[in-house]
């Protein structure tokens, strides 16, 4: 990799996300040599994929270059590659450039879609936990309406702009009111030789209530905001499959659609050699209050990949980027201490709530000492957003779009740059 060896101690990060970053700007002036690997060269604002998806933002909005972050930090090197496999025993990693040997290894892999072992969702539905996913879906509504336009066939036309999500969590919600807002808006002008009223927008939600990691206040709002909107939300109902066609539940309802997508849950993005039965709980690898990984003292897990149980959260901290940001920053102080042979300090997670945006002037948000929603929810919503985007241009190019798109009530990203080429055929009778 072409890796100077060095006097300092090596830190070698796996992943680029809030917590690889957090933890490299909290070790940007020490005694030490870091390096960052990740399968891409940039950073993702995974909050705002769904606006990539709706033609609310270009991608490049929301994504910023990892060297960049790097820029002026002594001893940090970044390299362009996917870890295969933790050789813990010799404290080296094998990757798709080459072999790596560290002092500590930190791991921040994130997330991916679960699909929960449903091989046929798996195959079939479209996910969206990274921009090139966000624009394959992009270009599948888009297409999918240009394809309505073709059709004769009134059951295959009410397909192609028949939308399914499944998932009540932030990522469903505010897909759906995304494209609510663009049916409203939008498909009228764009597409006025089609009748657009008659697409659909279908929200599923296993669970009794959406945004069940909200306050019930909060749940309650963003449904009814998404049934102002025209979005149809379906509780206590479980899917089952989905063959590219037809979606199936647990219950005789079923659903004709061409657009279906996963935002039904995720879980740890797992390296081969901590994969281990001992290490894992549920998908995730089991850290103590430290970040250390159970039995590897030089291993290190912090953000959604690390399930770092206590009395008040049993299963881990929410998978989210607040967790995985203070992750990182502690972690950056107490390698410093054990470097130093110093006492580490235990990590303790300061909540300062969640919010969920859902459409025009409507959000809501769960504060430490407050709940509110509406119009100065979404105001709250954006400021935290644009707070934490990663680049002073990226902050002002979304803010820009923002103020265009809530003037002009347009989405003007919707474009299809590069195809989905999906089979049309098995919407024909």
């Amino acid at each position: 990799m072409n890796i100077p060896r060095s006097n300092y101690p090596r830190i070698v990060i796996i992943g680029g996300g809030f917590a690889g970053i957090s933890l490299a700007k909290k070790l940007s002036k020490q005694e030490v040599q870091v390096v960052l690997l990740d399968k891409n060269n940039y950073h993702t604002f995974q909050p705002l994929l769904y606006q990539v998806s709706t033609g609310g933002l270009e991608p490049d909005s929301i994504a910023y270059p990892l060297r960049k972050v790097l820029i002026g930090y002594d001893n940090f090197y970044f390299r362009l590659a996917e870890v295969q496999e933790i050789n813990k025993e010799n404290k080296k990693l094998i990757t798709s450039i080459g072999d790596l040997s560290y002092d500590y290894l930190v791991v921040a892999t994130g997330s991916k879609t679960n699909y929960f072992g449903n091989k046929e969702l798996e195959r079939n539905a479209m996910a969206m936990k990274s921009i090139p996913q966000s624009l394959n879906l992009r270009s599948l509504i888009l297409e999918n309406f240009e394809q309505a336009l073709l059709t004769d066939d009134y059951h295959e036309r009410d397909a192609l702009m028949n939308f399914v999500i499944v998932g009540g969590g932030p990522t469903g919600v505010e897909l759906a009111g995304a494209l609510a807002e663009i049916k409203k808006g939008i498909l009228p002008k764009d597409y006025p030789d089609l009748d657009t009223r008659r697409a659909q927008i279908n929200l599923i939600q296993s669970g009794d209530r959406l945004l069940n990691a909200m306050s019930e206040k909060a749940s309650k709002k963003a449904e009814d905001f998404l049934e102002e909107l025209g979005v149809q939300v379906w509780k206590n109902v479980r899917v089952t499959g989905y063959d590219g066609k037809t979606v199936t539940t647990k219950t005789d309802l079923t659903f004709e659609s061409a657009t279906f997508v996963w935002a039904a849950g995720v879980k740890g993005a797992t390296i081969k050699g901590l994969d281990t039965e001992d290490l894992i709980t549920g998908t995730r690898l089991i850290v103590n209050e430290f970040s250390q990984v159970v039995g590897c003292p030089e291993i290190f897990a912090i953000g959604d990949i690390a399930c770092m149980a206590d009395k008040d959260n049993p299963h881990g901290h929410p998978m989210m980027a607040q967790p995985a940001i203070q992750q990182g920053e502690n972690l950056g102080e107490n390698l410093i201490r054990l470097i130093g042979g110093k006492p580490l300090e235990a990590f303790v997670y300061k909540d300062k709530g969640s919010m969920a945006t859902v459409g025009r002037n409507k959000a809501v948000c769960d504060l430490k000492r407050i709940k509110f929603q509406g119009v100065f929810a979404w105001f709250v919503w954006m400021f935290v957003h644009l707070f934490f985007l990663i680049g002073f241009r990226n902050r002002v190019v979304v803010f820009v779009n923002w103020v265009y798109n809530y003037v002009r009530f347009d989405r003007e990203a919707r474009l299809i740059i590069r195809p989905y080429n999906r089979d049309y055929s098995q919407f024909k009778d």
